[in-house]
Protein backbone atom coordinates (compact mmCIF):
# COMPACT_ATOMS: atom_id res chain seq x y z
CA UNK A 1 0.00 0.00 0.00
CA UNK A 2 3.28 2.26 1.01
CA UNK A 3 4.24 1.98 -3.11
CA UNK A 4 0.98 2.20 -4.20
CA UNK A 5 0.89 5.78 -2.06
CA UNK A 6 4.16 6.54 -3.13
CA UNK A 7 3.33 5.98 -7.03
CA UNK A 8 0.21 7.79 -6.71
CA UNK A 9 1.88 10.67 -4.88
CA UNK A 10 4.47 11.20 -7.66
CA UNK A 11 2.07 10.63 -10.70
CA UNK A 12 0.04 13.97 -9.39
CA UNK A 13 3.05 15.77 -8.54
CA UNK A 14 4.38 14.99 -12.01
CA UNK A 15 1.03 16.41 -14.13
CA UNK A 16 0.97 19.34 -11.12
CA UNK A 17 5.01 20.29 -12.51
CA UNK A 18 4.00 19.40 -15.90
CA UNK A 19 0.77 21.92 -15.90
CA UNK A 20 2.66 24.39 -14.49
CA UNK A 21 5.42 24.31 -17.06
CA UNK A 22 2.81 24.34 -19.74
CA UNK A 23 1.53 27.80 -18.03
CA UNK A 24 4.85 28.92 -17.91
CA UNK A 25 5.51 28.17 -21.62
CA UNK A 26 2.56 29.73 -22.11
CA UNK A 27 2.51 33.09 -20.55
CA UNK A 28 6.73 33.58 -21.38
CA UNK A 29 4.81 33.29 -25.22
CA UNK A 30 1.82 35.93 -24.06
CA UNK A 31 4.54 37.80 -22.67
CA UNK A 32 6.73 37.58 -25.96
CA UNK A 33 4.21 38.15 -28.24
CA UNK A 34 2.76 41.47 -25.95
CA UNK A 35 6.30 42.69 -26.12
CA UNK A 36 6.83 42.13 -30.15
CA UNK A 37 3.53 43.82 -30.42
CA UNK A 38 4.39 46.68 -28.69
CA UNK A 39 7.76 46.97 -30.56
CA UNK A 40 6.01 46.74 -33.73
CA UNK A 41 3.78 49.89 -32.43
CA UNK A 42 6.48 51.68 -31.80
CA UNK A 43 8.29 51.35 -35.17
CA UNK A 44 4.85 51.73 -36.61
CA UNK A 45 4.64 55.06 -34.96
CA UNK A 46 7.99 56.43 -35.96
CA UNK A 47 7.35 55.16 -39.49
CA UNK A 48 6.84 58.35 -41.92
CA UNK A 49 4.57 56.59 -44.93
CA UNK A 50 5.43 57.40 -48.32
CA UNK A 51 2.54 59.50 -49.46
CA UNK A 52 3.00 60.57 -53.58
CA UNK A 53 1.28 63.93 -52.78
CA UNK A 54 4.47 65.08 -51.22
CA UNK A 55 7.50 66.37 -52.64
CA UNK A 56 10.16 63.54 -52.47
CA UNK A 57 13.75 64.28 -50.94
CA UNK A 58 16.41 61.98 -52.05
CA UNK A 59 19.73 61.27 -50.35
CA UNK A 60 22.14 59.23 -52.25
CA UNK A 61 24.13 56.80 -49.98
CA UNK A 62 27.70 54.72 -50.73
CA UNK A 63 30.01 52.97 -48.62
CA UNK A 64 32.38 55.43 -47.16
CA UNK A 65 29.54 58.24 -47.36
CA UNK A 66 29.69 60.36 -44.55
CA UNK A 67 26.56 59.68 -42.52
CA UNK A 68 26.49 63.17 -41.32
CA UNK A 69 26.18 65.06 -44.39
CA UNK A 70 23.05 62.31 -44.72
CA UNK A 71 21.45 62.72 -41.23
CA UNK A 72 21.73 66.37 -41.53
CA UNK A 73 19.22 65.97 -44.71
CA UNK A 74 17.05 63.70 -42.81
CA UNK A 75 16.74 65.87 -39.75
CA UNK A 76 15.69 68.96 -41.36
CA UNK A 77 13.41 67.48 -44.26
CA UNK A 78 11.69 64.54 -41.94
CA UNK A 79 10.50 66.30 -39.02
CA UNK A 80 6.82 67.57 -39.52
CA UNK A 81 5.29 70.92 -39.37
CA UNK A 82 4.52 72.81 -36.12
CA UNK A 83 0.56 71.03 -36.31
CA UNK A 84 2.85 67.75 -36.77
CA UNK A 85 1.75 67.03 -40.55
CA UNK A 86 4.19 65.31 -42.49
CA UNK A 87 5.82 67.84 -45.05
CA UNK A 88 8.28 65.81 -47.01
CA UNK A 89 9.14 61.93 -48.07
CA UNK A 90 12.96 61.64 -47.33
CA UNK A 91 14.12 58.49 -48.71
CA UNK A 92 17.60 56.98 -49.33
CA UNK A 93 18.94 55.66 -52.51
CA UNK A 94 22.17 53.12 -53.11
CA UNK A 95 23.40 51.47 -56.23
CA UNK A 96 22.53 47.96 -54.67
CA UNK A 97 19.68 47.13 -52.05
CA UNK A 98 22.97 45.83 -49.55
CA UNK A 99 23.45 47.78 -46.69
CA UNK A 100 25.64 50.79 -46.56
CA UNK A 101 28.31 51.17 -43.94
CA UNK A 102 29.27 54.92 -43.57
CA UNK A 103 32.61 56.15 -42.87
CA UNK A 104 32.20 56.02 -39.14
CA UNK A 105 31.42 52.04 -39.31
CA UNK A 106 27.67 53.10 -39.00
CA UNK A 107 25.26 50.43 -41.65
CA UNK A 108 22.43 52.07 -43.01
CA UNK A 109 19.85 50.17 -45.21
CA UNK A 110 18.74 52.11 -48.54
CA UNK A 111 15.02 52.36 -48.94
CA UNK A 112 15.88 52.01 -52.50
CA UNK A 113 17.81 51.21 -55.62
CA UNK A 114 18.94 53.17 -58.95
CA UNK A 115 16.57 50.69 -60.37
CA UNK A 116 13.28 51.63 -58.27
CA UNK A 117 14.27 54.97 -56.85
CA UNK A 118 10.81 57.11 -57.27
CA UNK A 119 10.48 60.52 -59.10
CA UNK A 120 12.61 62.69 -56.70
CA UNK A 121 12.04 66.43 -56.21
CA UNK A 122 15.28 67.09 -54.98
CA UNK A 123 18.65 65.14 -54.63
CA UNK A 124 21.36 65.55 -52.37
CA UNK A 125 24.71 64.26 -53.56
CA UNK A 126 27.19 63.45 -50.08
CA UNK A 127 30.37 62.91 -49.65
CA UNK A 128 33.27 60.73 -48.44
CA UNK A 129 37.16 61.02 -47.94
CA UNK A 130 38.00 58.80 -50.49
CA UNK A 131 35.86 59.83 -54.10
CA UNK A 132 37.86 57.78 -56.18
CA UNK A 133 35.60 54.77 -56.37
CA UNK A 134 32.61 57.20 -56.59
CA UNK A 135 33.85 59.39 -59.20
CA UNK A 136 35.09 56.32 -61.41
CA UNK A 137 31.44 54.30 -60.88
CA UNK A 138 29.63 54.70 -64.30
CA UNK A 139 26.34 54.23 -62.97
CA UNK A 140 26.61 56.34 -60.15
CA UNK A 141 27.30 59.15 -62.36
CA UNK A 142 24.50 58.35 -64.84
CA UNK A 143 22.44 58.06 -62.03
CA UNK A 144 22.64 61.91 -61.13
CA UNK A 145 22.62 62.72 -64.77
CA UNK A 146 18.91 60.73 -65.03
CA UNK A 147 18.08 62.29 -61.80
CA UNK A 148 18.92 65.78 -62.78
CA UNK A 149 16.43 65.87 -65.20
CA UNK A 150 13.22 65.43 -63.10
CA UNK A 151 14.59 67.14 -59.82
CA UNK A 152 14.15 70.90 -59.30
CA UNK A 153 16.63 70.77 -57.12
CA UNK A 154 20.24 69.06 -56.68
CA UNK A 155 22.18 69.55 -53.76
CA UNK A 156 25.69 68.81 -52.96
CA UNK A 157 27.75 68.90 -49.85
CA UNK A 158 31.62 68.73 -49.18
CA UNK A 159 33.49 66.46 -51.88
CA UNK A 160 30.02 65.55 -53.44
CA UNK A 161 30.95 68.38 -55.82
CA UNK A 162 33.31 66.01 -57.50
CA UNK A 163 30.52 64.06 -58.67
CA UNK A 164 28.47 66.84 -59.21
CA UNK A 165 31.60 68.24 -61.62
CA UNK A 166 32.25 64.33 -62.94
CA UNK A 167 28.52 64.38 -64.17
CA UNK A 168 28.48 67.89 -65.93
CA UNK A 169 24.76 68.53 -64.53
CA UNK A 170 26.10 72.39 -62.99
CA UNK A 171 28.90 72.99 -65.94
CA UNK A 172 28.34 76.92 -65.79
CA UNK A 173 26.88 77.54 -62.32
CA UNK A 174 28.99 78.32 -58.67
CA UNK A 175 29.81 75.55 -56.83
CA UNK A 176 31.85 75.08 -53.27
CA UNK A 177 33.35 72.16 -51.92
CA UNK A 178 35.05 71.39 -49.02
CA UNK A 179 37.91 73.76 -47.41
CA UNK A 180 41.44 73.03 -49.05
CA UNK A 181 39.21 71.22 -52.10
CA UNK A 182 38.70 74.13 -54.41
CA UNK A 183 41.40 74.24 -56.36
CA UNK A 184 41.69 70.72 -57.49
CA UNK A 185 37.83 70.85 -58.48
CA UNK A 186 38.48 74.07 -60.70
CA UNK A 187 41.31 71.76 -62.43
CA UNK A 188 39.61 68.73 -62.48
CA UNK A 189 35.87 70.42 -63.87
CA UNK A 190 37.37 73.74 -65.52
CA UNK A 191 33.49 74.05 -67.06
CA UNK A 192 32.49 75.06 -62.99
CA UNK A 193 32.06 78.09 -61.15
CA UNK A 194 34.12 77.23 -58.13
CA UNK A 195 33.95 79.23 -55.36
CA UNK A 196 36.74 80.04 -52.77
CA UNK A 197 35.81 77.65 -50.02
CA UNK A 198 37.82 79.55 -47.59
CA UNK A 199 35.76 82.27 -47.80
CA UNK A 200 32.43 80.64 -49.11
CA UNK A 201 30.11 78.04 -46.89
CA UNK A 202 27.68 78.11 -48.76
CA UNK A 203 26.42 78.90 -52.52
CA UNK A 204 23.27 78.53 -54.40
CA UNK A 205 22.95 79.33 -58.27
CA UNK A 206 19.98 78.41 -60.27
CA UNK A 207 18.70 74.70 -59.12
CA UNK A 208 22.20 73.61 -57.91
CA UNK A 209 23.30 74.33 -54.48
CA UNK A 210 26.31 73.89 -52.33
CA UNK A 211 28.32 73.86 -49.11
CA UNK A 212 31.37 72.67 -47.38
CA UNK A 213 29.63 69.35 -46.01
CA UNK A 214 29.98 68.07 -42.53
CA UNK A 215 27.71 69.85 -39.95
CA UNK A 216 27.47 73.02 -42.91
CA UNK A 217 25.53 70.19 -44.29
CA UNK A 218 22.63 71.56 -42.12
CA UNK A 219 22.50 74.93 -43.89
CA UNK A 220 21.97 73.52 -47.18
CA UNK A 221 19.76 71.37 -45.70
CA UNK A 222 17.89 74.82 -44.17
CA UNK A 223 18.03 77.07 -46.75
CA UNK A 224 15.97 74.46 -49.20
CA UNK A 225 13.70 73.75 -46.74
CA UNK A 226 12.74 77.40 -46.48
CA UNK A 227 12.22 77.68 -50.48
CA UNK A 228 10.25 74.65 -50.18
CA UNK A 229 7.90 75.94 -47.72
CA UNK A 230 8.26 79.01 -45.76
CA UNK A 231 10.77 81.21 -43.63
CA UNK A 232 8.56 80.60 -40.65
CA UNK A 233 8.95 76.90 -41.09
CA UNK A 234 12.67 76.86 -41.47
CA UNK A 235 12.94 78.54 -37.85
CA UNK A 236 10.75 75.83 -36.49
CA UNK A 237 12.63 73.30 -37.60
CA UNK A 238 15.70 75.60 -36.24
CA UNK A 239 14.32 75.50 -32.89
CA UNK A 240 13.07 71.68 -32.94
CA UNK A 241 16.78 71.01 -33.59
CA UNK A 242 17.88 73.20 -31.09
CA UNK A 243 20.30 75.03 -32.92
CA UNK A 244 20.09 78.59 -31.90
CA UNK A 245 21.56 76.64 -28.65
CA UNK A 246 24.80 74.89 -30.98
CA UNK A 247 25.14 78.94 -32.40
CA UNK A 248 25.35 80.46 -28.50
CA UNK A 249 26.72 77.31 -26.61
CA UNK A 250 29.83 79.14 -24.86
CA UNK A 251 27.16 82.39 -24.01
Amino acid sequence: MKSLSLITTLFFATIFVNCNTEKSKNNLKIENIDQAESQSDTLTKHLKPFKSELPTIGLLMFNGVLQGEVIATSDVFGKPNKNGKQLFNVITIAQTENPITTEEGMRFIPDYTFENCPKLTALFVPSGYDMYAQVNNDQLVEFIQTKNKETEYVVSNCAGAQLIGKSGIANGHKIVTYIGGGKQLQKEYPDLKVQNDSLVTFVEDGKFSSSNGNLTSYISALNLVEKMTSTEHRKFIESYLYIDRLQNWKK
